[in-house]
């Protein structure tokens, strides 16, 4: 049986394992490993499951002193709801961009969410110029690319630190249909200020020699396309922010979920943010940034007020399988067939031939991307599928990820999967998806303080930095770099 990785390793390098902290006073380092991105809370017995499951994993080893302090009431500036990329990265912002005291706040640990199971890419290939979510993405790219040079800049090297690879992006067809598609989406691209380039089937040979090259087959290449470790680069931005620990400036609070909102007399006005163990209170802004199960939490945040706020947010499970050490295939760039963009949905035969009958209904697509992380292991995708909470291995699905990437590179088709299976993981994560395909990023009406970070899907860590920067603009009422009125709140949520 593979090993299955639903769930991150301790972080190596640190030599620290995951501990179960609080605190009592605000300056106090909270926990003492280096992680990265954040499983959200919740009230929910699936939830807790989960949860006790990925304690039994990571935390069964010494514990911090820090364990020993007594919880009680702390005051901040901004309350940050989420130690995901997405709320790690706000808080970061925060911490650089004003004089604020931030407090982090999470039911697990980092990297054990969304974005710890997924690929790192940073593409743009795959996004349409007009859309509502160019801007951000656009805006999020600059950011992370002058964060990447300053990290150079420093004397420290991008890769390490950050896992970062301009590796380039192509965007595979194999139609005719595809292939006037790509045509058009290369004019777009170049039009907007992106390096965009055609490739025919000969130069895509040339390019990518494991690839399956036909007649009708092409791509569109965008060379200055890059990718993150997702773990590296979480744990690069803890350890920035817990710099400012000294300062009296940044707290962490894991393995303490939010229970509810304290709310004053004030009408709409909300204090602060109670957790199982701590009360925090926030002179300035709440932030709620939970991915996926956001929409559950605000309801139990909310609780019996009058307040309506339905955040229609779903989980949108994903399965990615990395095979380690894997020598038989090389990749020069990040590969994403052009059924990504739409998500290609299986015929309903091969739907049913994976799931069963009882499931044929779910939403399934399977599209192949293929991208070498940092440490050389090959990263194959992915799935996208509607089945609220779960998070349980299938292995049909992994199998069908894996045929579909053997009909790319027809080196695979001679390997069986099972015999990798001491070297394949499968990670499963769950993205918070929108119906409307656009995060919510903004306050919530009625809530002046409270805002909502979520909904970036599979782009969480494409899309956080220019999140992080709107989210701190709109607190301390900046101008937007970034126009925020397709990601309202308001219509939407309420």
């Amino acid at each position: 049986m593979a090993a299955i990785s639903t769930l991150p390793p301790a972080n190596p390098s640190s030599g620290l394992k995951p501990t179960r902290c609080c605190t009592s006073a605000p300056w106090l380092l909270l926990n003492s490993s280096l992680f990265g991105n954040t499983k959200k809370s919740l009230l929910s017995p699936l939830t807790i499951k989960i949860r006790s499951h990925r304690f039994t994993q990571t935390s069964e080893g010494r514990r911090s002193a820090a364990n020993r302090v007594l919880c009680g009431s702390h005051s901040f500036d901004v309350v940050v709801v989420g130690a995901g990329i997405i709320g790690l990265s706000i808080a970061r912002q925060f911490l650089l961009d004003s004089d604020l005291s931030v407090a982090v706040v999470d039911a697990s640990l980092p990297c054990s969410g969304a974005t710890g199971a997924g690929q790192g890419y940073l593409w743009m290939a795959h996004k349409t110029p007009g859309t509502d979510i160019w801007d951000l993405a656009m805006r999020s790219q600059y950011l992370w690319q002058m964060l990447a040079d300053n990290v150079k800049d420093q004397g420290s090297d991008p890769l390490l630190e950050l896992g970062w690879k301009k590796t380039g992006s192509l965007l595979i067809g194999r139609t005719k249909e595809e292939s006037d598609h790509l045509k058009k989406r290369v004019q777009q691209l170049s039009a907007a200020g992106i390096k965009a380039k055609y490739m025919s089937n000969s130069d895509l040979e040339l390019e990518e020699p494991e690839l399956a090259v036909g007649v009708e087959s092409c791509a569109s290449f965008l060379p200055d396309d890059c990718q993150l470790d997702a773990y590296r680069t979480v744990t690069f931005i803890e350890k920035g922010n817990r710099l400012f620990t000294s300062q009296n400036r940044y707290a962490e609070f894991y393995h303490d979920p939010a229970v509810s909102l304290l709310r004053s007399s004030e009408k709409g006005k909300v204090e602060g943010v109670k957790t199982e163990k701590n009360t925090l209170y926030s002179r300035k802004a709440i932030i709620v940034a939970a991915g996926c199960w956001t929409g559950l939490l605000m309801h139990d945040l909310i609780g019996e007020s009058d307040s309506v706020v339905d955040v229609p947010v779903q989980p949108r499970k994903g399965f990615l399988l990395v095979l380690e050490n894997f020598k038989s295939l090389r990749l020069n760039h990040g590969l994403m067939e052009a059924g990504y963009v739409n998500h290609q949905v299986l015929s309903p035969q091969h739907i049913m031939s994976a799931l069963g009958d009882d499931d044929h209904k779910q939403s399934l697509s399977i599209s192949m991307t293929a991208t070498t992380d940092a440490v050389g292991n090959l990263l194959l995708g992915s799935s996208r599928q509607l089945v609220g909470f779960n998070t349980e291995l299938d292995m049909h699905i992994v199998n069908c990820i894996w045929e579909r990437a053997a009909e790319f590179f027809p080196v695979l088709q001679g390997v069986s999967l099972e015999s990798l299976s001491k070297q394949r993981k499968v990670r499963i994560g769950l993205r918070p998806y929108m119906p409307d395909g656009k995060p919510v990023i903004g306050p919530i009406p009625g809530m002046p303080n409270v805002f909502l970070a979520t909904g970036h899907e599979g782009g969480g860590l494409s899309m956080a930095l220019g999140t992080a920067e709107m989210i701190v603009d709109m607190v301390l009422d900046r101008p937007l770099k970034v126009d925020n009125k397709p990601f309202a709140v308001e219509g939407r949520c309420c």
